[in-house]
């Protein structure tokens, strides 16, 4: 899969079906962040207006938010709730920039990506995102090779599995050429 380059960064090709495949599953995790990123921070006005209106900031209801944006204190609500306060909104904008470089990089009818130690970093927290967005949708646990083993052959969910693996083996070569550089 990834190779990598002599810049420090990393290039794959993918099929028209994979290239799409990664368009269609980052999508959501936009989605779910709260839309579209336009790549620029958000203005110090935009926190500023968040936190005023923030009473008392919540881990999302949303299971697959609640994984992307987890509360930092666990055992103690109030510190979590304050320290998501000041940090939720340029986290949720960080997560929709990576995912953005990531579609904004995908070629619409596949072909060779080539990116950046930059773009590839940005690649792997995008594809990080997404593997949790799709291991909560399915409930996958610890023990996912028992899962799909334990899955009847005509179950719909199947495919699901396999591009979870499938997502897995594109952050794992992603690593792995990222790592050879050093």
């Amino acid at each position: 899969m990834f190779r990598p380059t002599k810049d420090g960064g990393a290039s794959v090709w993918l099929s028209a079906g994979e290239a799409s495949l990664l368009r269609t599953l980052v999508v959501p995790v936009i989605d779910l962040l709260g839309g579209a990123s336009s790549g620029e921070p958000a203005s110090v006005l935009d926190d500023l207006e968040s936190l005023l209106d923030a009473d008392e900031p919540r881990a999302p209801e949303d299971p697959v938010l609640a994984r992307l944006l987890p509360d930092a204190y666990r055992d103690d609500p109030e510190a979590a709730g304050e320290f998501r306060k000041y940090t939720e909104s340029s986290l949720r904008e960080a997560k929709k920039y990576f995912a953005q470089t990531m579609l904004d990089t995908l070629p619409r009818s596949g072909g060779r990506v080539k990116l950046t130690g930059d773009q590839a970093r940005d690649w792997l927290r995008a594809l990080n995102d997404v593997r949790l967005m799709f291991g909560v949708r399915l409930e996958v646990t610890e023990d996912f090779e028992e899962q799909l083993a334990a899955l009847d052959r005509e179950d719909p969910k199947i495919a699901a599995f396999e591009v979870y693996g499938w997502l897995g083996a594109v952050q794992e070569s992603l690593v792995r050429a990222l790592d050879r550089r050093r």
